[in-house]
């Protein structure tokens, strides 16, 4: 089956609701408007609603029939610290705050999706529509695990998605097993002597040992990680210095690690801090490494990603449905929610062509058409699984 009909005629209004989330934008632990808001909208349904989950998290709760079964929906709210380029009448109203990863759309999707079962009731059990806040690094669905989220809702597994620029409207990608990255943030402050600018044999140059660490940093994947495993370092940043004249005390490397198990980071979180020791100590300095996981991998149920798979290709058909799509770097913290109970994630397509860039950038829109694609497979998602 198609788009759901009911969805179909909500396009307007969700498209509505989509722009206006957009042209609000709010950060993680922040999205008190947006919150405000979903709440409203599931009240407006009729929907139980419960508040500060997570802070600044929502739940929606419907239940129809007697079962006793339930599933949970996910999407995530907040926006990113990026000053938004576009000039359309939605353009973020917010200074340095802009939905670059197309939040708005998803979480317009569970709301066009709970509006269609709140009318509809076409199931048996109950659903409970999470709207998660402080996706991006802030670690919103670990607070909203922390806060009981599955002792007070539980379910029998979890879905969610996210839009992928590239990937033609009204398709999808599913994964089994691993799908996500874990992700690690490091910083290495790495202490020398200061000392005049025109006289470094009187100090140990800390901007020199960065340079040095920076290079040394990226034999760890390529000989401490197996050739199998896939890693990713980066160091994104070095700080050191103010003066043209001075050779500072301290220096500090910043980064990001991706792995696709949690084995392989911790392998490269003790590499970091013995290599970075290493080189310091080299020169007559000393480093100190500070490495945290910020995200867990993502990694899909099996069968969950099957049947989520099987829900795609009912709007989809078989063809619109890539079941082996390629693992992805970037990372998602919907993993903390699937170590408590197995689902699946999955990507929709957010068109291709001209104007779809990629997320995080400063000119990335998310595509309304995709809006009852999305709405679709929550919607279908809880009426096949929870069939009466």
């Amino acid at each position: 089956m198609p788009i759901l009909n009911r969805i179909a005629a909500l396009h307007e209004q969700m498209t509505s609701w989509r722009r206006d989330i957009h042209a609000h934008p709010e950060l993680g632990f922040e999205e008190n408007r947006t919150s405000d808001m979903v709440a409203a909208k599931l009240a407006e349904f009729g929907i139980e609603v419960h508040r500060g989950i997570g802070r600044t998290g929502v739940i929606g709760v419907l239940r129809a029939g007697k079962s006793s079964r339930a599933v949970g929906l996910r999407a995530d709210m907040d926006a990113l610290p990026i000053e938004e380029a576009n000039t359309f009448a939605h353009r973020s109203g917010n200074a340095g705050r802009m939905h670059a990863c197309g939040h708005d759309g998803h979480t317009t999707m569970l709301l066009g999706a709970a509006k269609y079962l709140a009318e509809m009731r076409n199931f048996d059990g109950t659903v409970y529509f999470i709207f998660q806040p402080a996706e991006e690094g802030l670690g919103g669905a670990k607070a909203m695990v922390e806060d009981g989220l599955f002792a007070r809702f539980p379910c029998e597994a979890i879905f969610g998605m996210h839009n992928r620029p590239g990937m033609p409207l009204g398709k999808f990608a599913v994964r089994s097993g691993p799908m996500m990255a874990g992700g690690a943030f490091f910083d290495i402050d790495i202490e020398g002597r200061g000392a005049h600018g025109a006289r470094p044999e009187a100090g140990v140059d800390p901007v020199l040992v960065a340079a040095h660490v920076t290079a040394a940093l990226q034999s760890i994947v390529s000989r401490n990680v197996r050739p199998v495993d896939t890693a990713v370092l980066s160091v994104t940043q070095i700080h050191g210095g103010n003066a043209y004249n001075v050779i500072p005390q301290t220096a500090r490397l910043s980064g990001t690690v991706r792995a696709f198990s949690n084995e392989v980071m911790e392998l490269i979180g003790r590499n970091m801090a013995r290599v970075a020791e290493g080189v310091a100590a080299g020169f007559g300095a000393k480093a100190k490494t500070d490495f945290r996981i910020i995200f867990d991998p993502l990694v899909n149920d099996a069968q969950e990603a099957d049947f989520a798979a099987s829900v795609c290709a009912e709007i989809a058909g078989a063809g619109g449905v890539r079941r082996d799509p390629a693992l992805i770097m970037a990372s998602e913290d919907f993993s903390f929610m699937l170590n408590e109970v197995r689902g699946c994630y999955i990507n929709i397509g957010n068109g291709e062509g001209e104007g779809a860039c990629e997320v995080h950038n400063p000119s990335y829109d998310f595509n309304d058409a995709a809006l009852p694609y999305g709405a679709s497979f929550f919607a279908r998602l809880v009426e096949k699984r929870l069939g009466k």
